[in-house]
């Protein structure tokens, strides 16, 4: 444990380059720490204790990662937000987390100002990345503040929020460590090691998706953690991506299918014109990846593509590339140290080459903030299920066979129409709306709604993007159906029940709908 963990690395070694922001400024493990310890000092500074909750509305970039590390080391709940979300949504956040700091960016400055208002968030307790009305600017929580490590350390956590099949998302909080953070080297490093990746090593970490992100994050501090060079991305592309991977010899990273699609897409020139031999480990999951996409980026990377099946709950399995060709499809055997079971309706578990709901043991107890009952409801002794449904072959490789019914997987994000529709359906025009996920080549799926119309109210183009207009001031872009269909009545059973399936099984007719 003593060669692991930020703290340690850092006071062991401060020349180290532990970090690379998006614009290609470098941190040393020395100014790093030191950045951290002004964090954490003045957040206790402004009154905060253990166990309280700071929300940050940040891009990819330094300053995120320096308040994670001060708020993980005196015991704070660190909330990152997604900023594709508008006002109303991040300050639900706000107020559900209990947040007592909220550290914003300007370029999501509207969002945050509209969520600070509706959420009465305190100004003393608001800064800014840059200027936005209203908040202090960050060097008033960090300037001046000791660089030394702060008394009583205690180590915090990650609370990210996760949004459920009905209602608004939730908090998955799990119970914090009273340990000296220092001490935590071991615990805050397991995830890598499942797919083979050690301490030290010259290994170099990329970012390429946002922090808000369970796994993003996790695998960022992991990789610190570690003594790895972390680089962030802010805003990718496929190119920038190889570019990065060429010049900082990129080791590994955790992606998307999404951005293997747009990597493939690359002109073989540009794909050619760029060293990627340096990769060791190129990890994916989040979504499905299509078996067509999966051979060909193992043709081109090779056998450094893995996979895992988890969720921000927990998880999960894995599989390295040599499996996987053995066995298409599946998305591996249980991480050590944990197990998979597959339950049918009743509660009973059932043997191989059976379908029903996969569960996976609880690595670290955890419960929905504010929500004892969904947190009841998805348990069966220590295990947990996010509702897919899957098969394991007598080897114990798991097979995702379906999906939670209304769930829809888009460029890996996990979207829940249940959110869409309770916003669509108070528009003065509908009377009644489903919201399904259909095929889309690049994303996987797109956001399809189906409206019945109140009386006095036309089926049109104009009524359709009049619609999404008014839901785009309601809810982040990313959740907006792409296209909007009229019906005069939706299909329900005499309880009231939806039958969605009416509605989005013809879409993917002749489609392998991949999980």
């Amino acid at each position: 444990m003593a060669d692991l963990g930020f703290w340690r690395l850092a006071e062991a070694d401060p020349a180290h380059l532990a970090l690379v922001g998006p614009d290609g400024t470098e941190r040393t493990a020395g100014e790093l720490l030191a950045a951290s310890h002004r964090a954490a000092n003045g957040l206790r500074a402004l009154g905060l204790e253990n166990g309280d909750t700071v929300a940050l509305l940040l891009p990819n970039s330094i300053e995120l990662i320096e308040i994670y590390l001060g708020a993980l080391e005196i015991g704070l709940y660190v909330t990152p937000i997604n900023w594709h979300l508008v006002g109303p949504e991040v300050a639900y956040i706000l107020g559900d987390s209990d947040a007592k700091v909220f550290v914003a960016h300007e370029r999501f400055a509207e969002v945050a100002r509209a969520a600070a208002e509706e959420a009465g968030f305190p100004a003393d307790r608001s800064f800014a990345v840059g200027t936005v009305d209203g908040f202090r600017p960050l060097a008033e929580l960090t300037d001046g503040q000791p660089d030394t490590a702060p008394e009583g350390r205690t180590t915090g956590a990650a609370m990210h929020y996760t949004s459920g099949t009905t209602g608004r998302p939730k908090g998955v909080k799990r119970g914090l460590f009273e340990i000296d953070p220092s001490d935590m080297g071991e615990l805050l490093t397991m995830l890598p090691g499942l797919f083979g990746v050690g301490a030290h090593d010259g290994h170099v970490h990329l970012t390429v998706s946002p922090l808000y992100h369970t796994a993003v994050l996790m695998w960022t501090g992991c990789a610190l953690h570690l003594g790895h060079t972390v680089v962030l991305m802010d805003k990718w592309t496929g190119e920038e991506t190889l570019r990065l991977i060429d010049r900082y010899q990129v080791t590994y990273s955790h992606m998307v299918p999404t951005q293997f699609v747009r990597l493939l897409d690359l002109p073989e020139e540009t794909r050619a014109g760029y060293d990627v031999s340096s990769l060791r480990n190129m990890i994916h999951g989040a979504a499905p990846c299509p078996q067509e996409i999966k051979h060909r980026m193992i043709d081109w990377w090779g056998d450094t593509i893995q996979e895992y099946y988890a969720a921000t709950e927990g998880g999960g399995t894995v599989i390295t590339a040599a499996e996987w060709k053995e066995r298409p499809g599946s998305v591996g055997t249980a991480w050590p140290g944990s197990e998979i079971r597959i339950y049918d309706d009743e509660g009973n578990q059932l043997p191989a080459g059976k379908i029903g709901t996969v569960y996976m043991q609880l690595m670290a107890d955890f419960e929905y903030k504010g929500d004892s009952a969904k947190t009841k409801a998805n348990r069966i002794e220590n295990f947990f299920t996010v509702g897919d449904l899957g098969e394991m072959d007598e080897a114990g490789y798991l097979y995702l066979r379906d999906r939670k019914a209304d769930m829809i997987i888009s460029g890996g994000a996990n979207i829940y129409p249940a959110e869409i529709e309770g916003e669509l359906i108070n528009h003065p025009a509908v009377q009644d709306v489903a919201v399904f996920g259909i095929p889309n080549a690049d994303w996987g799926e797109e956001i399809k709604a189906v409206v019945e119309l109140h009386e006095g109210f036309e089926p049109s183009d104009e009524l359709a993007t009049e619609i999404l207009a008014w839901a785009g001031t309601r809810m982040g872009k990313f959740k907006l159906p792409r296209s909007i269909d009229f019906v005069d009545a939706l299909p329900r059973e005499p309880n009231g029940k939806l039958i969605k399936r009416k509605l989005r099984d013809p879409y993917w007719e002749g489609v392998d709908r991949q999980i």
